[in-house]
């Protein structure tokens, strides 16, 4: 899988890369139609802060630990493969992470990171104590990057897939980025290539115990990943919602 390696939203007034460096200074604090566990070849097994896929492990807070099985359990549509990943070790005392790629055939078409972070205490810039960390890229024309209302419809579709699965949230902060890339010399045969980034955060509502519902909030930002990707909507009567063409030449796994 090519996980998304790259810079993440701590929705805390900074951009931090997987490892929280930045974050770190301030405070403490695949599956294929399987589940993220890592049953095709991820690792999601009880860990401790830090190992592969964060703290799930028995000295993790009960809501905590609810929360990382829930989203264990999520079953997804087949072109997204979902592992464990290993988790930042300071942005949170908890923390769990997930990479995925939407794949066709052999071809990643889009990619993405999600972390779940977990405060007890609270932490003043999320408004709670959870915290979804994402990072989405995604290849594609570079007539539709010099959309200049192509941002502003990439944020749209982080909130509308929140929305559509009647999700409530607060604080939520984010980039989009385009990048551009020309190739020259000995590389000038490879043709242009765009892409496009999305970094976000946002807190979810805590429900019974305190726990929020992180199977749906995965299942919301696999249905972002989708949707960049160019995969048409997996359910019926979703034929309007707008997505990315399917970029050309996508990259070999």
């Amino acid at each position: 899988m090519a996980a998304a390696q790259g810079r993440l939203s701590d929705g805390a007034g900074g951009m931090d890369d997987a490892k929280g460096t930045e974050e770190e200074a301030r405070h403490k604090g695949s599956h294929n139609g399987s589940n993220p566990s890592g049953a095709s070849g991820g690792s999601g097994g009880n860990g401790t802060s830090g190992g592969t896929g964060g703290s799930g492990g028995s000295t993790a807070p009960p809501a905590f630990a609810a929360a990382v099985e829930a989203l264990r359990a999520v079953r997804l549509r087949p072109q997204i493969e979902v592992e464990a990943t290993r988790a930042p070790q300071r942005l949170a005392p908890h923390a769990y992470a997930l990479e995925a790629a939407v794949v066709d055939g052999d071809e990643d078409l889009a990619d993405g990171r999600l972390v779940l972070l977990h405060d007890p205490a609270g932490h003043e810039a999320w408004h709670g104590t959870f915290r979804l960390v994402t990072l989405v890229r995604a290849e594609l024309e570079p007539e539709m990057a010099a959309d200049p209302l192509l941002p502003d419809v990439c944020w749209s579709w982080l909130t509308g897939a929140l929305q559509a699965r009647g999700l409530t949230y607060g604080e939520p902060s984010g980039t989009v980025t385009r990048a551009s890339s020309h190739y020259f010399g000995g590389l000038s045969a490879r043709p242009s290539a765009s892409q496009i980034e999305i970094r976000a955060s946002w807190t979810p509502r805590e429900g019974l115990g305190g726990v929020p519902d992180t199977a749906a909030h995965l299942s919301s930002w696999c249905d972002l990943l989708a949707q960049v990707a160019g995969l048409p909507p997996a359910a019926p009567g979703d034929a309007s919602v707008v997505t990315l063409p399917q970029r050309r030449g996508p990259q070999s796994r």
